[in-house]
């Protein structure tokens, strides 16, 4: 029986018009990233699972997909741990013959010695930590074979082997030792199943580059990115599991005028798309940390920020509600009451945070920071953009450390963000590489993609791929005209030759659903006469050619 096809859910196929339209946001990105002075590179599409986990938080890790070990891995594994477990069964023959309690000091060293070499050469595994894992458990084990299992029966499957008895000691092994096996599995193995993992994003490969190339690298060094991601989320309207995204950072400054080009890049963006109306949402980690701060919730930082930047999502009493389940105080709660409610324009919300913040150092210079951008924007002024001050936006990822970006389509798209980013003072240092700070934003293709299809922003000729159609009659009239093909792709025309002499209203056809405007025909009157019959598939007219006035016409 034939498979059905399928594909992952989160995943797409794209057609060629999906694909001309991606193609088309993908160029306009780039171009506006080459006017502003990034620099193209390129990272694996998966890294080392060392250097993705814990960069992202406990949600950002939690769906970064892992990849397992290739070869014979867990199958040797598997047979080994099972072969160890039924030997240390044997060992239990001594004990069950004098109706003893085992020794838990001599069984658990006798089980660890067992273990198979791929767990006990260089995994990681600490032998005393074993050992007492396994005294822990060794009550528990006694007692299921005191309640559960005949100590005759046991005896009798280790004193005797056979296929049969084999099978059933290895079914038994595994009932009497699941538990331990489980536990070395989950705790001592994770890392030596999957040891890559896909990318989550493309800032971490990236913070991994520059120290690994850093000899290599002018600083300050600008680069774009333009590479698929992949998270395992939940999919739904604008939330894939792959999909693209298109970066840029700077990394090796500290001036604000970075920001103040991103937001700059983001106008330019947007403006060369007919993308009008955009907002840029921008908020300081700074000031996030002098509320913590304030609250008396320092030590909770990444949990109040977590929460705090669903606040769009699921409003404010289920933030408040995850806030108290995550241990922040009532009283730090109410505290927090202006921020649900903060209104007017910039500045207006500037003043209303400083009276917040005022005995908080740290929350201040995040207010400084915002000031210096917002003023500058406003001196430099935005094309069709609008930035727009949010202090409950958080971005829930640790590396964060100044400003912080978010931005939303246009009034009455109903949308998810379709950029971000934000100031990273140390990301480096996790790979040994300190005070490099940098900060970068990313575009959201396939969010881009959605809202421009839903406004219809797309152009009209984008899709275009053939632009002339030869209709073929025959072998003759074939050459003729995949001559005048040549001469036109060289031209730089699109042109194509249908390539089997069909019925006539087949060709066209194939013309008019692949929605190509032109169609050229060739037949013993224009072989001849060394001319082409041109025709419109949109007006019907047609007119002859002859090749140079061909290559004129289209």
């Amino acid at each position: 029986m034939a498979q059905k096809p399928s594909i992952p859910k989160g995943t797409r196929d794209f057609n060629a018009e999906e694909v001309a339209k991606r193609s088309y946001i993908m160029e306009t990105i780039k171009e506006q990233f080459k006017v502003f002075g990034f620099q193209p590179i390129e990272t694996p599409s998966f890294e080392n699972s060392e250097t993705l986990m814990g960069k992202y938080g406990d949600e950002g890790d939690r769906l970064i997909f892992k990849i397992l070990n290739s070869g014979d891995f867990l199958r040797t594994y598997n047979e080994n741990l099972i072969k160890s477990i039924k030997l240390s069964l044997h060992n239990l023959r001594f004990y069950l013959r004098n109706e003893a309690k085992p020794d838990l000091n001599v069984f658990g060293e006798n089980f660890v010695n067992e273990l198979p070499d791929i767990l006990r050469k260089d995994k990681g595994i600490k032998f005393d930590e074993s050992i007492i894992n396994l005294r822990n458990l060794a009550n528990d084990l006694w007692n299921k074979i005191d309640n559960t299992i005949s100590k005759n029966y046991l005896l009798e499957l280790l004193v005797e082997n056979d296929d049969e008895k084999d099978q059933r000691l290895t079914n038994l092994s595994v009932i009497i030792f699941g538990e331990f096996y489980f536990e070395i599995g989950t705790k001592y193995l994770g890392n030596h199943i999957s040891e890559k993992a896909l990318r989550y994003d493309l800032t971490v490969p990236f913070a991994r580059y520059v120290v690994q190339h850093q000899n290599e690298i002018e600083f300050p060094f600008k680069r774009y990115q333009m590479q698929p991601v992949w998270r395992a989320d939940r999919p739904q309207k604008g939330r894939f599991r792959e999909f693209y995204q298109c970066d840029a950072d700077v990394v090796g400054s500290k001036s604000l005028f970075q920001e103040v080009e991103f937001v700059q890049l983001y106008d330019a963006v947007f403006s060369t798309l007919k993308l009008e109306g955009a907002t840029i949402k921008i908020n300081n980690r700074k000031i996030l940390s002098g509320i913590a701060e304030v609250i008396g919730a320092q030590d909770k930082l990444i949990d109040f920020t977590v929460a705090l930047d669903k606040l769009d999502k699921i409003g404010e009493e289920k933030v408040k509600e995850e806030m108290r389940n995550k241990g922040i105080s009532e009283d730090g709660i109410t505290k927090l009451q202006p921020l649900f409610t903060l209104k007017g324009d910039f500045g207006n919300q500037v003043e209303s945070l400083k009276s917040i913040l005022n005995t908080s150092e740290i929350g201040l210079k995040g207010i400084e920071e915002l000031e210096f951008i917002n003023t500058a924007i406003s001196n430099l002024e935005l094309k069709t953009a609008k930035l727009q001050l949010d202090v409950t936006l958080a971005r829930g990822l640790n590396y964060y450390t100044g400003a912080i970006f978010e931005v939303s389509a246009p009034e009455g798209v109903k949308m998810g963000s379709i950029g971000g980013g934000g100031r990273y003072d140390d990301l480096t240092s996790i790979f040994g590489l300190k005070n490099m700070s940098g900060v970068g934003i990313s575009f959201g293709l396939d969010r881009i993609y959605l809202v421009l299809e839903e406004l219809n922003l797309f152009p009209d000729t984008i899709a275009e791929s053939t632009k002339v159609l030869f209709i073929n009659f025959g072998e003759k009239e074939a050459m003729a005209c995949l001559q005048a093909v040549t001469k036109l792709r060289q031209a730089g025309v699109k042109a194509e030759l249908y390539p089997d002499a069909s019925k006539m209203k087949k060709q066209m056809n194939y013309a008019n659903k692949r929605q190509i405007p032109f169609v050229v025909l060739v037949g013993e009157e224009e072989l001849k006469a060394e001319s082409f019959t041109l025709k419109n598939m949109d007006s019907g007219e047609q007119q002859k050619l002859q090749i140079n006035e061909l290559l004129e016409a289209l």
